[in-house]
């Protein structure tokens, strides 16, 4: 069995990830298609105190990019990717839809409690006004008549679950987000490509097989339960496909040091020489979202603290992550403070052997970070001890 130091790990995970790919002056579609190829799925949140994280991943390894791009990618022909809950609710490569499917049917058959309590006559009513007037968002379909009988019979907190229930089956589709990031609902025909709408539909084991195929190329290396995590799988069906891809060759079982359980290499991972990067990383950045493999790759312990009250978050409120070369050496709580237009340091903080250089090279990606969002300045608050040095670098 091939054995890897956790420092090759750790380089062919950052490979896996794009972290090894030639940076563009102008990223194009091309270079969102290769990206997005590296992490196949985009985490989708709704906090925005800095950026919104499906937009952070990108910018992570193409470095400052027109939005637009991910917009046209979701909302125009020929649509390259649309939102489902595949690792949670996340842009996925549009051609994943039927590997979906045995998902949605298990929605279909699972029946949440809430799901229950609305009446099925609604999702033929919602589906209907959403087909005659085309894409619609929960607040569009308000019209603000009384909720009677007379009114569908519905009343608004219904129709809103509903709603989440014809989107998790399947039934309707995401066409794209408002600017208040309100979901546009529409029919799946009018959102997902004909050709990829008249694929058979793989059966539960194939779609398994594929997904798992992409998480371990997504990967680069990992246990199997990285692995299951990526699409959000059990365990042991992921285990059952990892059998598979070994038996004809797509991956192997390797030992990782320091890791008590085999993991799986990629036959087309890259093991580069030295990782070259500088990136801030989202918390819902692939790299960093399954906290376990967090720690195991980088010797990182990393927790989000949004959730945590003020008085007990140890870093702060939304702490990202600093990668410079193959280490994650340091955090930093950031804030875009739009109306101020300053990108707000409220703490940052060294890893222990952080090398010397970390404080400028943090420097140079906060002011990188900060034109990206269109902000005209930096604000460092004296907490942490990597903000004095940052104070005169980037304050």
């Amino acid at each position: 069995m091939q054995s890897l130091s956790l420092a090759q790990a750790r380089r062919v995970a950052l490979a896996a990830q794009g972290f090894l790919d030639p940076a563009h002056a102008v990223p194009t579609m091309r270079t969102f298609q290769r990206t997005l190829e590296r992490t196949g799925v985009l985490q989708i949140d709704s906090v925005n105190v800095l950026q919104r994280a499906h937009y952070m991943p990108l910018y992570s390894r193409m470095g400052p990019y027109d939005v637009g791009l991910l917009h046209r990618a979701a909302e125009r022909a020929p649509r390259r990717v649309v939102e489902y809950w595949a690792h949670v609710q996340a842009f996925m490569p549009v051609e994943l839809w039927p590997h979906m499917q045995h998902r949605m049917d298990h929605y279909r058959q699972r029946q949440f409690k809430w799901w229950k309590e609305v009446p099925t006559d609604l999702h033929d009513g919602l589906i209907a006004e959403i087909r005659d007037r085309g894409a619609l968002t929960a607040r569009d379909l308000d019209t603000g008549a009384p909720r009677t009988k007379e009114h569908w019979g519905w009343n608004w907190s219904q129709a809103r679950i509903a709603l989440d229930y014809l989107y998790m089956t399947g039934e309707l589709a995401v066409a794209g987000r408002n600017g208040q990031f309100e979901v546009r609902y529409d029919l799946p025909e009018r959102v997902i490509p004909r050709a990829v709408l008249e694929q058979p539909t793989p059966t539960k084991a194939e779609a398994e097989l594929e997904l798992v195929r992409r998480a371990a190329r997504s990967h680069g290396v990992g246990t199997a339960k990285d692995i299951a995590d990526y699409y959000r799988m059990s365990v042991a069906a992921t285990a059952g496909a990892l059998a598979t891809l070994v038996e004809a060759g797509e991956v192997e079982q390797v030992a990782v040091e320091g890791w008590r359980r085999p993991a799986y290499l990629h036959r087309d991972a890259r093991l580069p020489r030295r990782i070259a990067a500088r990136a801030l990383l989202s918390p819902f950045d692939p790299v960093v979202w399954e906290r376990a493999r967090t720690e195991a790759l980088f010797d990182f312990h990393y927790r989000i603290e949004i959730y945590t009250p003020a008085h007990k978050r140890v870093h702060g409120y939304y702490v990202l992550p600093f990668l410079l070369g193959d280490r994650i050496v340091a955090r930093v709580d950031l804030k875009a403070d739009r109306q101020a237009s300053v990108l707000l340091v409220k703490a940052a903080y060294a890893e222990p052997g952080a090398p010397p250089e970390t404080a400028s090279e943090l420097a140079a990606e906060l002011l990188r970070l900060a034109g990206w969002l269109g902000l005209s300045g930096i604000r460092v608050e004296p907490v942490g001890d990597l903000a004095p040095p940052l104070l005169g670098l980037a304050g």
